[in-house]
């Protein structure tokens, strides 16, 4: 079968943070965030691959920089930075309000498998564009070793 190259298209979703969002502190739930964040993750490989073949693997780093709080507006970016013989690794950051600096970044790999779960090589090759995405391919790629 043929390596498909691709140049990874990043991938946006909003969500406002409401009461049931949040944690004892009134701020936001890592639980919650994470759900988000797979899902964000999750899109941008679905947009590659048959996403009744994906499955989520791992959730790496993902830090928190501020608290968002009832009535934030959040905005998740991913794009798949990463492609191995049968995972994908997609770069996730969230923004909230529209602010330049990001609330929370990190990648979730996914794993390509057939019916019965089992790892699916499947032909995807990941081609940096930018500098950014160069150095995201990189971190991505050191995060298998880890």
């Amino acid at each position: 079968m043929d390596i498909r190259v691709i140049k990874s298209e990043t991938h946006t979703s909003m969500r406002l943070v409401k009461s049931e969002d949040l944690n004892h502190h009134g701020t936001l739930f890592a639980g919650r965030t994470a759900e988000w964040f797979v899902e964000s993750g999750f899109i941008a490989a679905a947009a590659l691959l048959d996403p009744r073949h994906v499955v989520c693997l791992n959730l790496h780093g993902m830090y928190f920089k501020k608290p968002a709080k009832s009535g934030d507006i959040l905005k998740l970016s991913s794009k798949i930075v990463y492609a191995g013989k049968s995972s994908i690794t997609a770069y996730v950051h969230v923004e909230k309000n529209g602010e330049e600096s990001h609330l929370v970044d990190g990648f979730v790999t996914f794993i390509h498998v057939d019916e019965n779960t089992r790892p699916l090589p499947h032909n995807i090759s990941i081609e940096p564009v930018t500098q950014d995405d160069n150095r995201l391919f990189e971190v991505a790629k050191d995060l298998r070793n880890k």
